[in-house]
């Protein structure tokens, strides 16, 4: 006789199959360095700096003694603030917003390393990377908590404002009753 296996929990291997994890995390990835191609392709055109791969993918162009590095740098954040909003609508599980802000920046040190032929020795670049991280996880912490904190609405809004009235209407009335009387009209002891 075959044994039955028992059915396994709702969301559980959905929340963390493998393939679900790796599709989230190239997709964090794809719009984390696409939203900072277009952040940073405009503060370029604005600024009338030359427009380069450079600018996305070395370390060396994130200095703290130019205008373009600090500039390049408050680019950075604004995309790292832009990201909450992927890690929000991708991720949606405050359980796992550190893992994936972290996995995020260690993926860009890899291209960043890959591309540049060296590990960043900037002091600027470390403290900017760390900086994000801290940002987007905080950020998207507070943003999953406050969608996995909402109420739940079981029916269609007009029955719950229904309800609500109905409440009230019960408190209303128990208002006049006087004071001290319990619904009944009896005393109520106090201790």
């Amino acid at each position: 006789m075959p044994r039955r296996r028992r059915p396994p929990r709702p969301g559980a291997l959905a929340d963390l199959s493998p393939t679900r994890i790796a599709s989230q995390i190239v997709l964090l990835q794809l719009a984390y360095y696409a939203c900072a191609a277009v952040l940073i392709v405009f503060t370029a055109l604005v600024a009338g700096k030359e427009v380069s791969t450079d600018l996305l993918f070395s370390w060396q162009s994130l200095r703290g003694d130019t205008t373009v590095g600090w500039t390049l740098g408050l680019v950075w954040v604004l995309n790292s603030l832009t990201c909450v909003v992927f890690i929000f609508l991708l991720i949606a599980r405050s359980k796992l917003v550190l893992d994936f802000a972290l996995t995020i920046h260690f993926i860009h040190l890899i291209v960043t390393s890959l591309y540049s032929h060296a590990i960043p020795t900037n002091l600027f670049w470390w403290a900017l990377q760390a900086c994000s991280a801290t940002l987007m996880t905080s950020l998207g912490v507070w943003a999953c908590q406050w969608r996995e904190l909402r109420p739940i609405n079981f029916g269609p809004k007009t029955a719950a404002r229904q309800d609500a009235s109905a409440v009230e209407e019960n408190l209303g009335e128990s208002r006049g009753r006087g004071r001290g009387r319990g619904r009944d009209g009896g005393e109520i002891m106090k201790w």
